[in-house]
C-alpha cells in the first residue's frame, strides 16, 4: 500500500470485518448485498459492541472504504454486492486477515480467545501459531496493525487489539492510568461506551447529510438559495 493507512471509524471497521467474516463463513452468499451487510453489522452475537446501524450509515462506510480500495463493488443480479480487499491492500496473508477480522468484530482478545473465535474461518494449530501471526502484524514494516495491550489486573494473558482505528484508548492511557473522569481506560465497559458513542455520532452525521441533501433538493425545486 503506497499511501498511508487511513484511520477507520467504528462503522468502517465493522463493515470491513463483516465482509471478511462472511467471505469464509457463508461463501455462497459472498459478495454481500447491502441488506446482508447491514444484518451482519447488527448481529447480536460475536459482536462487541453490538450496534444498530442504518442502511445509510453502512452505505456511507462502504463509500469511504471504496475510496481507500479496501472495499470493491460488483454488479450482478438485481442488487450491487460488496467484497473486501484487505489482503491485497495491506499485503498480509489470509491468517492475518482472519485475526484482524475477529479483532474488528469482537474487540481486544487474548491469543487463546482468538484461536477459538477464528475456528470457523481458520483452524490455527496452536496458540503459538496465533502469536506468531500477531507478532508479524505488530512488527509489520509498513506499519503495525495490532498491538499487545498491558495485562489487566488478575489476568493470565495479555490481550491484543487492532490499530486500524488508531491506538486503542487503553493503550493511549497506559497501564493503570486513570482517565480524566477517574475511570480506567482499560475497563471493557468504558471502551464499549466509547464505541457506542462513536456509532451514535456516525449515525447522526449520516442523518445530517441526508437532511442537507433533502433541503438542497427542496431549495432547488423552489428556486431559492440555501441558507448557511
Amino acid at each position: 500500500m503506497t499511501q498511508a493507512l487511513p484511520i477507520l471509524s467504528l462503522v468502517e471497521t465493522r463493515v470491513l470485518g463483516v465482509l471478511a467474516e462472511k467471505q469464509r463463513t457463508v461463501p455462497d452468499s459472498y459478495p454481500l448485498t447491502l441488506n446482508s451487510l447491514v444484518s451482519g453489522c447488527n448481529q447480536k452475537t460475536s459482536r462487541n459492541p453490538v450496534l444498530e446501524l442504518s442502511e445509510a450509515q453502512v452505505q456511507a462506510a462502504i463509500d469511504s472504504l471504496k475510496s481507500y480500495s479496501l472495499v470493491a463493488e460488483t454488479s450482478g443480479g438485481r442488487a450491487f454486492r460488496y467484497e473486501h480487499n484487505i489482503d491485497r491492500v495491506l499485503r498480509i496473508p489470509s491468517q492475518s486477515v482472519i485475526l484482524l477480522t475477529v479483532l474488528m468484530l469482537r474487540g481486544p482478545q487474548t491469543a487463546g480467545e482468538l484461536r477459538i473465535a477464528c475456528d470457523r474461518m481458520h483452524n490455527f494449530a496452536d496458540i503459538s501459531s496465533v502469536e506468531g501471526f500477531l507478532d508479524e502484524l505488530s512488527e509489520r514494516a509498513a506499519g503495525a496493525l495490532v498491538v499487545k495491550l498491558a495485562r489487566l489486573p488478575g489476568a493470565r494473558e495479555s490481550r491484543w487489539a487492532h490499530l486500524l482505528s488508531g491506538a486503542p484508548a487503553e493503550e493511549l492511557a497506559g497501564p493503570g492510568n486513570a482517565s480524566a473522569d477517574g475511570a480506567y481506560a482499560s475497563n471493557d465497559a468504558s471502551l464499549g461506551e466509547v464505541a457506542a458513542l462513536k456509532a451514535n455520532v456516525a449515525r447522526l452525521e449520516a442523518e445530517l447529510a441526508s437532511l442537507k441533501a433533502l433541503v438542497g433538493r427542496v431549495c432547488s425545486e423552489l428556486g431559492i438559495s440555501e441558507v448557511g
